[in-house]
């Protein structure tokens, strides 16, 4: 599955005042400024459209069926990974990063996205002050080490290649793991939030992420012991946890109203035999983990 990651560099015109946790800001903004931008019949919606199967702004919000996935809704094919600071109040000249991924063919269609997040510059994001949201400046994007895109000549090199992101085997070896989970985890196991993360319902989570992904953006569900990874995680026991529920609020346009978005944050330890699960746990962690992972949710690291 081609996975790009990119990153984004900006600072403020003006003073901007942003939440604690960015995420859901970003992801909105730049879907009125992704359908603004590609959107060729502006009064029509999405679903009845003519023009669904080749708009950029369908593919990515209005995700259809895909061919080679079982899943019942794909996953979007991005995930925005905002500034991970809970600093709320900005300045004329502070600058700031965040990092978009994309998965599978849209890739290919890199420059609507950036041009959607300079849009977003221009109009303005945040809490309004006097008025307007905070304007900001897209100065520069990068994939790894290279600079694709610079406001000096507003020219876009495209990657010469982007990932391939598959489940490699891992020659590490370990029976001991540590996951930080830097943005809160929010999925479901048995109809019910989790506020708990033993070892088999993560791997069932992680199942279902790699699945839908592949499935939708890769060349179909992977060949995977799947009721046999589920039995085996049940060996692995916590051996030290300090998750805790966080909660944050975002407000939905679509649904006008404020909605809770609570998820797991902190760390957690598993001992036991965990060499098998170790591809699965690295796919996870460049791709995030659970629900509402756009708004950058599930982001974790690994410490072996």
């Amino acid at each position: 599955m081609l996975c790009g990651n990119y990153q984004f560099s900006c600072h403020f015109e003006t003073e901007a005042i942003l939440p604690g946790y960015k995420g859901s800001t970003f992801r909105g903004v730049f879907g009125h400024a992704l359908k603004k931008t590609v959107c060729a019949l502006k009064l029509q919606e999405c679903p009845s459209c003519i023009l669904k199967q080749q708009c950029l702004y369908a593919m990515v919000f209005e995700t259809p069926d895909a061919r080679n996935s079982k899943a019942p809704a794909p996953p979007h094919p991005f995930v925005i990974e905002p500034p991970m600071t809970r600093q709320e109040r900005y300045s004329p000249g502070d600058s700031f990063e965040f990092s978009l991924l994309l998965f599978g063919e849209v890739n290919q269609r890199l420059p609507y996205f950036i041009y959607a997040f300079d849009q977003v510059g221009k109009s303005g994001i945040g809490k309004r002050i006097g008025g307007k949201a905070g304007t900001f400046h897209l100065s520069q994007v990068r994939y790894k080490d290279q600079v694709i895109y610079s406001d000096h000549d507003q020219i876009l090199t495209m990657p010469d290649a982007v990932d391939d992101l598959t489940l490699q085997s891992s020659e590490t070896k370990t029976s001991t793991l540590t996951l930080t989970f830097l943005t809160p985890l929010r999925f479901k196991f048995d109809n019910r939030f989790v506020n708990q993360l033993p070892f088999h319902v993560l791997v069932r989570a992680m199942l279902r992420r790699i699945s839908s992904l592949m499935g939708s953006y890769g060349n179909g569900d992977p060949a995977m012991d799947y009721k046999g990874l589920v039995e085996r995680a049940n060996g692995v026991r916590i051996a030290e946890s300090t998750l805790r529920w966080f909660d944050w609020q975002r407000y939905s346009n679509r649904q006008d109203q404020a909605m809770q978005m609570g998820g797991l944050i902190g760390s957690v330890t598993y001992q036991g035999k965990l060499d098998e699960y170790l591809p699965m746990i690295e796919f996870c962690s460049k791709v995030h983990l659970g629900k509402q992972t756009a708004f950058g949710l599930g982001k974790f690291e690994i410490l072996c």
